[in-house]
C-alpha cells in the first residue's frame, strides 16, 4: 500500500467516538436535570457534576488529549507520503484501544483495566509518530 487516504478512516471513527461521547453527555445531563438530580445552572460553571455524567465529562476531556496527537500524526503521515500499511494499521489499533478505553472509563472504570488500555494506546500513538520520524530521516 502506497501513501493512502485509508489513514483517514480511523480518524473519522475517532471523531465519531467524540461525537458519541458528546451525545451521551448531553442526553444524560438532560435526564439528570429532568429527574431532579441536577440543576441546569450547575453546568454553567462545571463546578459540580452528578456521578452518572462525571465519567462522560472526564472521558470527553480525555478525547481532546492523546487523540489530538493521533489525528495530527495521521495528517502528518499522509502529507509527507508515509500513510502506508504500517501507519494505517497503527491508526486502526489506536482507535480500537480508544474505543476500549471509552468502554472501560464510562463503564465500571476499573483502573486495573483502564490503565493498561491507555498505556497501550499511548505506545501505539508513539509508534505512529516514530514511523513518521524514521521515514522522514531516511528519505
Amino acid at each position: 500500500m502506497q501513501n493512502s487516504t485509508a489513514i483517514f478512516w480511523p480518524v473519522i471513527v475517532q471523531i465519531a467516538l467524540i461525537y458519541l461521547v458528546y451525545y451521551l453527555l448531553f442526553t444524560r445531563r438532560q435526564a439528570a436535570v429532568k429527574a431532579g438530580r441536577a440543576r441546569l445552572s450547575q453546568y454553567r460553571d462545571n463546578v459540580s457534576e452528578p456521578e452518572d455524567t462525571r465519567f462522560l465529562k472526564n472521558n470527553l476531556t480525555n478525547q481532546y488529549e492523546l487523540p489530538v496527537l493521533f489525528i495530527a500524526g495521521c495528517i502528518a503521515n499522509y502529507v509527507t507520503g508515509h500513510a502506508t500499511l504500517v501507519a494505517v494499521v497503527l491508526a486502526w489499533l489506536f482507535v480500537a484501544l480508544r474505543i476500549a478505553h471509552f468502554v472501560v472509563h464510562t463503564g465500571q472504570n476499573r483502573l486495573s483495566r483502564r490503565i493498561p488500555v491507555f498505556v497501550a494506546g499511548f505506545a501505539v500513538n508513539g509508534l505512529l509518530w516514530l514511523w513518521l520520524a524514521v521515514n522522514l530521516a531516511i528519505n
